[in-house]
């Protein structure tokens, strides 16, 4: 039950994240909310602006969603213990470079949607994000409670 407790939440963030890549998904797809409320929003805005936004609206995405991702599988590797080690950090970051690298080839499958390394990379720069803002947070915390060496020590 304690396992279920800790991979559940990145085990469904990670379907979640599937689901983002089916053709539901696709540009073209997502293109038909998303431009016309960036028109709403920005009126003088020109088409090529508008499809600028677009594109790094779902670029952005990708590294939400990893960012989410790799928090997550940090809580699952971490199992309730309260120390960091970077061996942790470094596992959460490979597992999520490696389902980005699912991920896209299970878009190769998907009509509509194309496979890019540059998506896996802008995922695992997520990731990795991730896990710097991770070890920023427990560093501030222990700065603000006196115990600055004490993470330090026990990685």
């Amino acid at each position: 039950m304690r396992w279920l407790k800790l991979w559940a939440p990145p085990i469904l963030w990670a379907c979640v994240i599937w689901s983002f890549s089916t053709g539901t998904f696709t540009d073209k797809n997502t293109s038909r909310y998303i431009v016309p409320f960036l028109h709403w929003l920005l009126p003088w805005a020109s088409e090529h602006t508008l499809l600028a936004l677009h594109y790094l609206i779902r670029k952005s995405g990708h590294v939400t969603e990893y960012f989410v991702l790799s928090l997550l599988v940090l809580r699952g590797l971490r199992a309730g213990r309260k120390e960091m080690h970077l061996g942790w950090a470094a596992g959460a970051v490979a597992i999520v470079a490696i389902y980005a690298a699912l991920d896209e080839f299970h878009q190769s499958f998907v009509p509509g949607r194309t496979p890019a390394v540059s998506d896996v990379l802008l995922d695992t720069a997520g990731g990795i994000a991730a896990q710097i803002v991770a070890a920023l947070v427990m560093l501030w915390g222990d700065v603000r409670q006196g115990r600055a060496g004490e993470t330090q020590k026990a990685g």
